[in-house]
Order: C-alpha cells, then sequence, then structure tokens
C-alpha cells in the first residue's frame, strides 16, 4: 500500500450484479475503458468477485467489483450466488445489469438493496439490440457496451449518486495547527519492511492536514522524545501491543491512546467497542470468541490476532475459552454462537462493511468490541485512551 494511493477503506465501493450474460462485465469495460473482466458468450465467465481500484469522476478514488451471476445454479453455482449477494455489505453504489426485462432474480436483488439502504441503479445493457424503452425511471437507464450508447449518460447517473461520507475524525477534531502528537510504532518482526502500516499512515497524513505536527518514534525512543519535547506534545498515539509500556513512560499530564482505539471511533462504534471490551469479565472456558481482522496476511509467530490477543484474555480472565479466527471477507454470516467478537481496526475495510458487522453483533446481541479497546481495558487504561476524545474533541462515551 502506497502512501500515495488512497487506501480501499476510503474508496468509494461500486460494485455490478446481474444474471449470468446480463452483460455486467462489458458494462463495467466499457465505464472503466479498460478490459478489467473477463467478457464471454459461456455463461458463468465470472466465477469470483473481481476488483478494480482506480479514479472515476466526478466521484474520484473508487473500487469497482464485478460479481458472478446472481442466477448461477448447482452446488457450486450457489456459493458463488452467496458471495455474490455478501459484496452488498461493502457496496456503497449498486449497478443492476439488465439484458431487456426485470426478472425474479432481479427483483429480489431490488428488495435486499432497499433494505440496506443503498443507492442503485438499472441499467438495460443491450439497447442495440432491444428497443429502448420510454417508461424508465430516474435511476434506469438504457446503454450497449458495443456503440457504447448511454455509457456517458450512465457515468453521469453514477456521479449524482451521494454515497454515504464518513465524517468521523482520526484525530484532526482534536488536534490543531502546531499542536505536536507523538506516534509510537514498534518495528519488530511483524512490522512490514520499508513502510508504516495503513492506520499509520493515515493519522500522520490526518495530522498534516489540520496543520499538526506528527513526531514517529520508536518505543525504545519514546522516553527520550518526550523528554525533548516535554509539554509541547499533545498526544501520545502508540501501537495497541506495546499500550502497557508507553502508558508507563507516558507523563500522566500527557493525553495517550492508541491507533486502534481511534480506528474503534472513526469506523465503528466507541460506546460499542467500550461495552464489549467489558464482556471480558464474564469469559470462562466454556466461552467462544471470535477473532476477525478486515485483512488478509500471513500469519507469523506472535501475530497480534491470533497469539499475543488470544494469551492476553486467557492471563486476564484465567480461563482456556475457544478461538475462532477470520480473515478479509470471511465474516461468519451465523455469529449466536459466539460470546464476544474481538475485532481488528479495519482499516482495510470500508464505512459500509465496518458498520454492517457491527450492526449484525448488536442486533445478535452479541457483544463486539476492537483490539486496541479490548487491550486497555485488559490493562487496565481504558478510561486513559478514551480520555483525549472527550478532552480535546469535546465528546463522551
Amino acid at each position: 500500500m502506497s502512501m500515495n494511493n488512497t487506501p480501499s477503506g476510503e474508496r468509494v465501493h461500486i460494485a455490478f450484479f446481474g444474471k449470468r450474460n446480463a452483460g455486467k462485465s462489458s458494462l463495467l469495460n466499457a465505464v472503466t475503458n479498460q478490459n478489467i473482466a473477463v467478457v464471454s458468450d459461456i455463461k458463468g465467465t465470472t466465477t469470483d468477485p473481481v476488483y478494480k481500484s482506480m479514479e472515476l469522476l466526478p466521484i474520484g478514488p473508487v473500487i469497482i467489483i464485478d460479481t458472478p451471476g446472481i442466477d448461477d445454479n448447482g452446488t457450486l453455482g450457489e456459493l458463488r450466488v452467496k458471495k455474490a449477494k455478501q459484496i452488498l455489505n461493502k457496496t456503497d453504489i449498486a449497478v443492476i445489469a439488465v439484458e431487456n426485462e426485470m426478472s425474479s432474480f432481479e427483483n429480489e436483488l431490488v428488495e435486499i438493496i432497499k433494505s440496506k439502504n443503498i443507492p442503485f441503479i438499472v441499467a438495460y445493457t443491450k439497447s442495440d439490440i432491444y428497443n429502448n424503452k420510454t417508461d424508465l425511471k430516474e435511476n434506469e437507464i438504457c446503454v450497449s457496451s458495443v456503440t457504447k450508447e448511454g455509457i456517458n449518460e450512465f457515468k453521469e447517473l453514477i456521479g449524482n449518486i451521494k454515497p454515504f461520507e464518513n465524517k468521523n475524525k482520526l484525530v484532526s477534531d482534536m488536534l490543531k495547527k502546531g499542536d505536536i502528537a507523538v506516534l509510537v510504532v514498534p518495528i519488530d518482526k511483524a512490522a512490514p519492511k520499508g513502510r508504516l502500516i495503513l492506520p499509520q499512515q493515515q493519522v500522520i497524513r490526518d495530522c498534516l492536514d489540520c496543520g499538526a505536527v506528527s513526531v514517529v518514534c520508536k518505543e525504545t525512543e519514546l522516553k527520550e522524545t518526550l523528554d525533548i519535547l516535554g509539554e509541547k506534545v499533545k498526544l501520545v498515539i502508540t501501537d495497541s501491543q506495546i499500550f502497557p509500556l508507553v502508558d508507563k513512560i507516558t507523563p500522566d499530564n500527557i493525553l495517550m491512546t492508541s491507533f486502534s482505539v481511534l480506528f474503534a471511533r472513526y469506523k465503528g462504534n466507541i460506546s460499542q467497542a467500550v461495552l464489549g471490551a467489558r464482556q471480558l469479565n464474564n469469559i470462562n472456558d466454556n466461552s467462544k470468541i471470535l477473532i476477525s481482522e478486515g485483512c488478509t496476511h500471513h500469519r507469523q509467530c506472535g501475530d497480534i490476532g491470533t497469539e499475543k490477543l488470544p494469551n492476553m484474555i486467557r492471563k486476564f480472565t484465567g480461563s482456556n475459552p475457544q478461538f475462532v479466527f477470520t480473515s478479509g471477507t470471511e465474516f461468519t454470516e451465523n455469529i449466536s454462537d459466539y460470546d464476544l467478537i474481538i475485532h481488528c481496526g479495519g482499516c482495510m475495510l470500508n464505512e459500509r462493511e465496518m458498520k454492517y458487522r457491527l450492526s449484525m453483533a448488536k442486533d445478535s446481541n452479541i457483544p463486539m468490541t476492537n483490539y486496541g479497546t479490548a487491550i486497555a481495558y485488559m490493562n487496565g487504561i481504558l478510561e486513559r485512551s478514551l480520555k483525549p476524545f472527550y478532552v480535546l474533541a469535546g465528546q463522551k462515551y
């Protein structure tokens, strides 16, 4: 992930749905003017969702998603349909490609889309074959990927949609021009070689946007850094894995939080995360905990999600609960068996998908928290990690 690229979690997700051979892949290629999706007369050419990051004016940075046909059949086909419908959980704008007339497949999809409050467009994709419709609704259009008829108008129709915008801030509502924030970044075997992880990049950028000064150091240089800067430091932000160490080093008169706690507020619901963390008091040998990450990466010895966090929980609770791990898009649909869900900060997930996961937990009455909030709670420093929000941002939790 280059620091010059817009993170996938901050891009508008535009997904194309439709029956097999409805022309959705051809439409996607025509809109992007690239051969992103494989096009064939054979039904079911698109077997897995295809993602493409790009700039689409006037929206800006987007992720275009091509999905399998919603009318696929057979055991494998049903799995593809399920995968396609799961894409709705991260979709900001939906495009339904229809060959000529809406069928039960498209009508069912429309109802699901409406229930999720997703803005959508119905594109009749073969205007070069069928006569253009004259009774189109405001969100309907006739296009042809062959003659390019209606493609520009279709782009304008997409551009006129105002997708949900995350108005939360990472740190720029807590810092002002000239304020100094010290970012504590451990460089261990889990750290990516030659770069910073996405949450660290985004916090640095948010500091720049509000005119604040970000000073980055390792935990081994934190004391010296604070001694040099003294009371000029407004806020210390640390990786959650070293929360206890940074808490000891950072004087009480300097506010402190973690990247993960910041993301609990930015991408989700910090109040829900706090309540979820308190559920750790009720964990026992019979409990079942889901630990979920929004990204996929190679697991290493000492991995935070699969090793360090479970060990912290065992030590804090004095018990040995069952742990289940998911990553990427593999957030389970059936969460009723779990006593607690602990999620990563969600930096790779867009706002809609993170809120979907949070609301699923809330609707199922399953406590849900995130890495940093849980770690802060188990180390008795949760209140300190939240203090910047109500001291600097004027918020209450």
